[in-house]
């Protein structure tokens, strides 16, 4: 059964070597990943299969929007929910903290996950040319209303 758990300093290191292995998600060095949990701690969430931490998903919370900034699972983990249970913990914290509208970025070539972020309610919302390096690429703006936001407008007509 799968257990979603805040990251703990210790574990920083399996988050660097779960990026090693899935080459789709953003490439982020042993600093990048630190400064990360030291700026934005309660957003960097871990997926764990038994004793074995299988994913990991990164967000922040800036002036009461919420960003999703990475997620990756090891390769022999995916296709089992392990992605979907983390964005929806992150999109529950972040909602949690008041956050209405939670925005990410993916490439545009990526058909998958721009199918998996539409299946959990996220619509295209822009589009920024050349965004990504290796190879050029344009990104795909997609956002989602977190479940605070759909209460707050079934209360308040």
């Amino acid at each position: 059964m799968t257990r979603i758990t805040g990251c703990r300093r210790e574990d920083l290191r399996e988050v660097e070597a779960i990026l090693q292995l899935a080459r789709e998600a953003a490439a982020w060095s042993a600093d990048s990943i630190e400064e990360l949990f030291e700026e934005h701690p309660g957003y960097l969430l871990l997926a764990w299969q038994s004793e074995e931490i299988a994913g990991f998903i990164s967000g922040r919370r800036i002036l009461g929007e919420g960003e999703i900034l990475n997620l990756a699972v090891k390769p022999q983990w995916r296709r089992q929910g392990l992605g979907t249970a983390l964005v929806k913990a992150l999109l529950e914290s972040l909602a949690r903290e008041g956050v209405l509208q939670v925005f990410l970025e993916v490439r545009e070539s990526n058909r998958r996950a721009v199918c998996f972020y539409q299946n959990l309610g996220f619509r295209q919302t822009g589009k920024r040319e050349r965004y990504y390096r290796d190879p050029d690429e344009a990104a795909l703006l997609l956002a989602a209303q977190t479940r605070l936001a759909t209460s707050t407008e079934r209360t308040n007509p």
